[in-house]
């Protein structure tokens, strides 16, 4: 018996109408002309034998039974769209390890080492994305996460990897390397600052045990790895976790002049949820993860 279904192109059509409640749109969005979509509208409604959509002009609005129609339809076409790409890569999304990483540290370390996982475990499927150290471990769908703090996440389980140490850093063009400056001289320089972590000039101070009662002024950056950037290029001083800039210290692209790094206080933790606990694929990431940050300290 044939189903009771409207062909493919005219749910996209209504789709993309209803998410957009503009028939202009959505022909834009489907590359096809906006009388055609309202073609394909008209023919899903006398299809069903219900009026989906109210017109005004050129503005249209959904039916009461048009919305809830969307909502189904919406959800029924992303399902379609899953699974047509999980079949061209030859897995489902849902077989994949999901790691979260802040953004600037997945960046800037994980992906430095994560290669070596990979060729340990060929068949380990990974997919990264990005999360906060206030994530929700009662309701996410990561399976495993390196976060900043002080170990404590609610419906969670944490190993320690390493404590976090912080510096003051310069270009080679903005001060010269090997040149001795008393710490407090900090202050003649333009500070940049950091908006996601406002505090770190502070606890730079706290830890060096320098007593400034200045201000602590300059320009401010959205993220860490623009902060970076900005310091590269010799627009001032910031304070960045030495983690983070590896590579650069080592290449010579910044430097520390006020003096070696100092803790802030924070460390980094390899986090789960608890209802993770006894995967495999789990305990094999972290056990990875827990001996990496041994080996490079």
């Amino acid at each position: 018996m044939r189903r009771f279904l409207p062909t493919l192109s005219t749910l996209q059509a209504f789709e993309s109408a209803a998410r957009q409640l503009s028939f202009t749109k959505a022909a834009d969005d489907l590359g096809i002309t906006q009388s055609a979509i309202s073609r394909q509208i008209k023919n899903l409604e006398e299809f069903l034998g219900i009026q989906l959509f109210e017109r005004y002009g050129s503005r249209v609005v959904l039916t009461d039974s048009g919305k809830a129609y969307a909502e189904t339809i919406h959800t029924a076409i992303d399902k379609l769209e899953i699974a047509s790409i999980d079949i061209v890569r030859g897995r489902r999304a849902e077989d994949a390890l999901k790691i979260g990483t802040l953004p600037t540290f997945g960046s800037r370390w994980l992906t430095r080492y994560i290669d070596a996982f990979s060729r340990n475990f060929p068949n380990e499927h990974l997919e990264f994305t990005r999360t906060y150290n206030d994530v929700d471990f009662s309701n996410t769908n990561m399976d495993i996460a390196i976060l900043r703090g002080d170990g404590s996440w609610p419906a969670a389980k944490s190993y320690p990897l390493f404590a976090e140490k912080i510096a003051v850093v310069s270009s080679p063009g903005l001060i010269a390397p090997g040149t001795r400056l008393d710490q407090t001289g900090f202050a003649n320089y333009r500070l940049l600052q950091n908006a996601s972590r406002s505090s770190l000039w502070l606890k730079w101070l706290r830890a060096s045990d320098i007593n400034y009662r200045g201000t602590l002024q300059g320009p401010r950056f959205d993220n860490t790895g623009m902060l970076i950037n900005a310091a590269i290029a010799g627009y001032g001083l910031a304070v960045i976790p030495v983690c983070l800039i590896e590579n650069e210290l080592s290449e010579g692209k910044l430097h520390t002049p006020f003096g070696a790094p100092v803790p802030s206080g924070e460390s980094y933790f390899v986090v789960y949820p608890e209802r993770k606990a006894h995967s495999i694929a789990v305990k094999r990431f972290r056990d990875w993860v827990l001996q990496l940050a041994k080996q490079v300290g």
